[in-house]
């Protein structure tokens, strides 16, 4: 188990708690140069003998995290999962089941949900072509319930749930069991990316070795998606649209020759100004709303 932190506050106590009732072995966590106090309160709340910290003094980014924690376990099953994520006790166990029930089974996540118990975005989805990314960001994928063929969403969330496991083209970094002799196969995670889109490259990277990647609908984790970023909005969509880029030129750049490849760049980064310019304009309103109060 790799939990990779970065000043969670106490939501990384509740994860690490939520891991040992669910009887995980060992629960490595590799803190970012945290300095809320995080992994003090941990350490205070759960003195385990399963517990091992790995002390970073700066934020190297979570790939590079990742790395640190997978390094350090010889285990032949890793689960990485996000410090603001509780695991159900039931989740880790189904998840396992499902891992080695086919050699060709290299990955499985689990049913990402809101705090309100609704499904979360990003838990199953397909790979975000430039494309789909294009449809979904001007709001042409909600034509897909009358042209799905041709407006295909890359999210699946709003998709009926499936009965039983289901291939995926991809899961979330949030919670990805991986089998130790797939992860020897396909390599380590791309330490090339900081923030945003690592998870998208190693399942890509799984499926090109023809390694499956599984969604578990009845392994529920609850993820309070954004925690550790929501103080730093610019700093998290500068590395995600970084990471957009990286992702679309190590793998779509030959799909997109000359011209609409510069169209692609362009693309990312003027969405990137738009969110950009979103947050400054909510930043500024809420400094005059304080102003007047």
């Amino acid at each position: 188990m790799v939990i990779v932190n970065y000043n969670a506050g106490e939501l990384l106590t509740d994860c690490v708690s939520s891991v040992l009732r669910a009887d995980a072995t060992r629960v490595i966590v590799v803190d970012n140069g945290s300095m809320d106090g995080s992994l003090e309160y941990l350490e205070r709340v759960i003195p385990s003998k399963k517990l091992s910290l790995l002390r970073n003094n700066q934020n190297l980014g979570f790939a590079f995290a990742c790395n640190i924690g997978a390094r350090a376990s010889s285990a032949s099953r890793l689960l990485f999962l996000n410090p603001d994520s509780v695991l159900t006790e039931s989740g880790l166990a189904r998840m396992i089941e499902v891992l080695d029930s086919s050699q060709t089974i290299g990955m499985v996540g689990g049913l990402l949900c809101n705090p309100d118990g609704s499904e979360q975005a990003g838990g199953r989805r397909s790979f975000p072509t430039p494309r789909r990314a294009f449809l979904r960001a001007f709001g042409l994928s909600r034509l897909a319930r009358f042209f799905p063929d041709v407006f295909s969403d890359f999210l699946q969330h709003a998709e009926p749930l499936p009965a039983q496991p289901a291939v995926v083209e991809a899961i979330s970094g949030a919670c990805m069991l991986v089998k130790r002799a797939a992860m020897n196969d396909v390599g380590l995670w791309d330490e090339g990316y900081f923030l945003h889109c690592e998870d998208l490259d190693w399942c890509m990277r799984f499926a090109q070795r023809g390694w499956k990647v599984m969604f578990v609908p009845d392994a529920k984790v609850v993820h309070v998606r954004g925690a550790c970023g929501r103080n730093r909005p610019l700093f998290v969509e500068w590395h995600k649209h970084h990471g957009m880029l990286r992702f679309y030129r190590k793998f779509y750049h030959h799909q997109y020759p000359g011209l609409l490849w510069g169209l692609v760049v362009v693309g990312v980064w003027m969405r990137f100004i738009v969110v950009a310019s979103y947050h400054g304009i909510r930043y500024a309103l809420v400094r005059m709303g304080m102003g007047r109060g």
